[in-house]
């Protein structure tokens, strides 16, 4: 790669707070990983229960749809810096505690579970002071979809790396001592948060009631046409269509008549899949042109479903995870760079809340149906419906681009994303798709 590529893929790590955030917390999401397979192997291991499983993720979710819109209210009224790192200190303290049950050989699933429910609420929390942190790590504006696209290349990585990691630490010396090593990864996190100099932001007043605030951030996004929209899009994708991933090991062994190795390269090449993805729109310069590539992110990964349900082949059931991990990262991350460009400061952390319902909050519901769906009428097929359904929702997204790009454009201008338009110097017919949304 040549150097002014490789400065412009890399370009968000010129901001010291950033270069902090991304070394700490690439170190810490990995024993994060290793922690989310472990949890999930060790629950298997007790019970031998596919049901005790999906318990297992429906606890550790549901919490972000009951929470997070409260969070982003607490979130835009105290100091998001302040609240990361006590979120991430509670975090430490439950990967201890399950690595303490694990190796005293006392542990039991309801302890496991309540752990796992605290860990939901701890996510439902971090996860807006998170994203509306990120705004303030970048001192050019110009550099957040870079931040945030380093942020997802950075989570993929933990993801491929974390459970493999995971396997051997579990064959060698057992689960207890990958729950450990996730709270002993904290601290890298943990000293990161401590050693930034991030500028303290004027909180929100907080004399009025939780509840006005969050109605308030409920009437923000229903005024805003574009935020709106895109948020509507996420939640579809996050009910109908992130549950696939509960389907794959009916997948893997019933229809592709593998075994756990299977699951394994499948889950890895989403994986390669999302990484490019990120990778992708980390070496993009702008915004600009985001707002086509969302429809045209969730109509692949619609389609990558539809191909999955139908594939009877390994090797083309991986090259199709590899589609799917590529328009749901795309998806997701363009997403998440158009709404906070065009989001309120004040409104972040409730929009950002939101923002993690539409894709998090929704996938536990998404899971519950898509079980009962494939009861009845089998995986495959209920894979195939999924996409369609996925591909429908771009389309229709796809159709209102034009006037959600009008409505775009001021605040755009405004901010000098536009910089013709913002010194009068052109229209909205010479500007025409150049627009992010």
């Amino acid at each position: 790669m040549k150097p002014d590529a490789l400065h412009s893929l890399l370009r968000a790590l010129r901001h010291p707070n950033f270069r902090l955030y991304f070394a700490g917390q690439g170190i810490s999401l990995i024993g994060t990983w290793m922690t989310r397979l472990t949890t999930a192997w060790l629950v298997w291991r007790l019970t031998h229960s596919a049901d005790m499983l999906g318990l297992l993720g429906f606890v550790g979710q549901v919490p972000t749809f009951l929470l997070a819109p409260f969070a982003g209210v607490w979130v835009d009224r105290l100091n998001r810096h302040r609240l990361l790192l006590a979120t991430q200190v509670l975090a430490m303290l439950q990967s201890f505690a399950l690595a303490a049950l694990a190796l005293s050989g006392i542990v039991q699933v309801w302890q496991i579970l309540a752990l796992q429910t605290l860990q939901g609420v701890i996510n439902a929390l971090e996860m807006p002071s998170r994203q509306s942190l990120l705004v303030d790590l970048v001192a050019d504006r110009a550099d957040l979809s870079n931040a945030i696209a380093l942020n997802s290349s950075m989570v993929n990585a933990a993801r491929l790396i974390g459970p493999s990691v995971a396997g051997l630490v579990i064959a060698w010396v057992g689960e207890g001592w990958c729950f450990l090593a996730d709270g002993v990864s904290y601290i890298a996190v943990i000293g990161s948060l401590l050693a930034m100099q991030v500028v303290a932001r004027s909180p929100a007043g907080t004399r009025r009631k939780v509840l006005h605030d969050l109605f308030e951030g409920l009437r923000y996004v229903a005024g805003s046409a574009p935020i709106g929209a895109l948020l509507l899009l996420l939640a579809l994708v996050g009910l109908i269509g992130m549950p696939y991933a509960v389907l794959l090991p009916v997948i893997a062994v019933r229809t592709l008549q593998g075994g756990p190795h299977t699951l394994g390269f499948l889950t890895g090449a989403m994986g390669v899949g999302a990484l490019i993805g990120a990778l992708y729109l980390a070496s993009r310069r702008t915004v600009l042109g985001l707002g086509r590539l969302i429809p045209l992110a969730a109509a692949t990964f619609g389609v990558g479903l539809v191909a999955l349900g139908l594939s009877r082949s390994v090797s083309l059931s991986l090259g199709v995870m590899v589609l799917i991990g590529l328009g749901f990262m795309i998806h997701l991350a363009a997403s998440n760079t158009v709404i906070q460009t065009l989001v309120r400061d004040e409104m972040r952390g409730r929009v950002m809340a939101l923002y993690g319902v539409a894709f998090m909050g929704m996938a536990p519901f998404g899971s519950l149906l898509a079980g009962a769906v494939a009861t009845r009428i089998g995986a495959p097929l209920t894979l195939v419906g999924s996409g369609l359904i996925c591909v429908l929702g771009a389309i229709a997204f796809g159709r209102r681009l034009p006037a959600l790009r009008e409505i775009a454009r001021p605040i755009y201008a405004e901010r000098g994303i536009l910089p013709a338009l913002a010194n009068g110097l052109g229209n909205a017919a010479t500007l025409g798709n150049d627009t992010g949304t």
